[in-house]
């Protein structure tokens, strides 16, 4: 029987019974890999809770919901500092793989976006290959790059496809989402559930990513016209942050009274709470300008797909290579506001 806890997992019913299968038995180390959004950071939280549980996984104990809630004291979430994950990390990574669980069976180190791994990956072969008896590592991926395939030999694989957009709106309706309402915000996700949820009832989704679709027709030569739309971009990419913000305080102030009828005289785990929350608010900025960037691409391929014209096909193909530039310079780190006006400018080039 599956572990309870791990239903949480939308879609993925490969991974889910894999993982089912797993839990009472472990191994040393997973590799979760798949496209953005498909749902791998919860596979692996539950997958942990499931670890971590003193009966299996049951979903509603403690330790499952200190687990679940990013507070448990044997489950670290590890997430990239920079543009890629860097040699004093790694190392970090291979102290925290020598620990003792405190309260739990095991601890589970979860490793976020480690395709960017880079010449770190040395650093953590031995640890991955030979982790203590207590230790479990979960590796999660977008996919495999040439300095993640040593890694990868030495890990289970657990593949992660893209969710339909049934199962999106299948897993809203779950959590309590009504049906018109989750369909309506599936396209502006872009099939991720987890912007799905962030997104769901958020009245300006859909008018940020005409915003995106309309920018070829609204750019006219001017360096004047750029500015204005890299401002109005930045701007609107906005307005989902300060959305998860106002849900971020409100758990802060659940947690402080929680803690206060607890008899706490502070918040359990706060400094990490806090660090979780800003690890999301960056996070969502930059999907934010991802799924922008998505949206501007689709209209660039309609056009190349619509016209017969030589010269606007050209135009299309070179405005499709810039966008996925730009997508890329994003997970790098570029200044926002200054990526947005490059690719503007070379964009208005092509008009």
């Amino acid at each position: 029987m599956t572990a309870p806890v791990l239903s949480r997992i939308a879609g993925q019913r490969r991974a889910v019974a894999l993982l089912g299968a797993s839990a009472l038995s472990p191994v040393h180390a997973y590799l979760f890999v798949g496209p953005r959004g498909t749902g791998k950071r919860e596979a692996a939280i539950s997958f942990a809770a499931a670890l971590t549980c003193p009966t299996g996984g049951c979903g509603v104990c403690d330790s499952c919901l200190e687990v679940i809630a990013g507070r448990h004291p044997d489950v670290v979430v590890v997430e990239r500092q920079g543009a890629s994950i860097l040699v004093p990390q790694a190392q970090e990574v291979v102290r925290l793989a020598l620990r003792t669980p405190r309260v739990a069976p095991y601890q589970v180190l979860i490793l976020v976006d480690f395709h960017l791994v880079e010449k770190a990956a040395p650093v953590l072969l031995k640890t991955i290959e030979e982790p203590p008896d207590t230790t479990v590592i979960i590796v999660l991926a977008e996919f495999v790059p040439p300095e993640l395939v040593t890694i990868a030999s030495r890990c289970v694989t657990i593949g992660f496809e893209p969710l339909s957009e049934a199962e999106v709106v299948s897993a809203l309706v779950r959590d309590g989402a009504d049906s018109e309402a989750a369909g309506a915000v599936v396209e502006v996700a872009g099939g991720r559930l987890d912007r799905a949820r962030l997104l769901l009832g958020e009245e300006n989704a859909v008018a940020r990513l005409e915003l995106w679709r309309t920018l070829p027709t609204r750019l006219d030569g001017t360096g004047a016209t750029v500015v204005q739309l890299a401002e109005e971009l930045a701007t609107a990419a906005s307005e989902p942050v300060e959305l998860l913000k106002a849900r971020q305080a409100i758990e802060m102030s659940e947690l402080a009274a929680q803690a206060e009828r607890a008899g706490e005289r502070a918040i359990p785990g706060r400094a990490q709470i806090e660090e979780r929350h800003r690890r999301e608010l960056r996070r969502m900025r930059t999907d934010e300008l991802r799924a922008g960037f998505s949206a501007l691409a689709a209209t660039y391929r309609s056009r190349l797909d619509g016209s017969p014209r030589a010269q606007v096909a050209k135009a299309s193909l070179l405005a499709l290579e810039l966008v996925d530039e730009a997508s890329v310079r994003l997970t790098r780190n570029a200044n926002e506001t200054l990526l947005l006006q490059w690719l503007l400018l070379r964009l208005d080039s092509l008009v």
